[in-house]
């Protein structure tokens, strides 16, 4: 009837048995107004017998899940205050984008910093706001601070970098031939990031959703989600490298590029049909 039992409403009902209510109307009276469930639904769910045993487990289980809540405030303070002792970078002098803004808002386990936002906090030390790219949420780039810092001045170019995080392809080379173009395993937790990122482009609008969908049809799932993980390496080193933010009407050249390329083709089967395409006129 709930479906989150750590909620406002979840932990008000368990609170409530614990105590001693056991009155059903009772206890569905501390329903929170955004719950979706009425009143009368979560009061059938509540009717059953209270054995001790089971109260005692309910006990010990509430008091384990508010010590650990206890812990993970108290560990989000500690990185709050590490994070405030790092040097601040100016916010690119760029102006935002139109249409710009964060895709997605992360949901579940988020930092909560007491007096600052994690993402204006990332955006402190990086000078830019990586969470516009499509992919990255606050804590993906939260992570990828912990394991490639705030510089990435001692890559010389894009290319060094992709190759530290094993997302370009190889270059096995045997007696001048070319042995085997795939990736290097190279064991990464920041290259692994950048996977994940782009997995979750799967079903994004985005121009780097279509990226993804195209690359996994003509590569494959697992060498498209590469290869995807790579572009996305680039733009995350050239935003940091250059200071200047994310910008999807970057993308509308290489669409521009596709749609011709799309166009032909269809001229060339069309063709090969006996028929031939005439454009549509848009009458004014």
């Amino acid at each position: 009837m709930i479906s989150d039992i750590t909620g406002t409403t979840g932990l008000a009902i368990i609170d409530a048995i614990l105590a001693g209510e056991r009155n059903p109307a009772v206890l569905a009276q501390l329903r929170d107004p955004r719950i979706k469930n009425t009143k009368e639904v979560i009061a059938k769910s509540l009717v059953g017998d209270y054995r001790r045993e089971h109260l005692f487990t309910l006990k010990q289980a509430l008091k384990v899940f508010r010590t650990y809540q206890t812990l993970i405030t108290e560990c989000d303070e500690e990185i709050e205050q590490l994070f405030a002792e790092f040097d601040s970078r100016p916010p690119s002098p760029e102006e935002s984008p139109a249409g710009s803004g964060p895709r997605k808002r992360d949901r579940g386990n988020v930092l909560k910093f007491k007096d600052t936002n994690l993402e204006e906090e990332l955006h402190r030390l990086l000078g830019v706001y990586m969470t516009r790219i499509p992919g990255f949420g606050t804590l993906t780039v939260f992570n990828l601070i912990g394991e490639l810092g705030c510089d990435l001045s001692a890559f010389a170019t894009f290319k060094s970098f992709s190759s530290y995080l094993g997302l370009c392809p190889g270059n096995r080379i045997t007696g001048g031939k070319s042995m085997s173009s795939k990736t290097r395993n190279v064991p990464s937790r920041a290259a692994k990031l950048f996977r994940m990122a782009a997995q979750s482009l799967a079903h994004s609008y985005s121009c780097l959703g279509d990226y993804y969908r195209r690359m996994c049809a003509r590569l494959g799932r697992k060498a498209g989600n590469t290869a995807t993980a790579h572009k996305l390496a680039r733009i995350y080193y050239h935003l940091l490298t250059t200071h200047t933010e994310y910008d999807e009407t970057a993308f509308d050249r290489e669409k521009q590029r596709l749609n011709q390329r799309r166009e032909r083709r269809l001229h060339k089967e069309a063709a090969l049909l006996g028929f031939e395409l005439t454009p549509k006129t848009v009458n004014a």
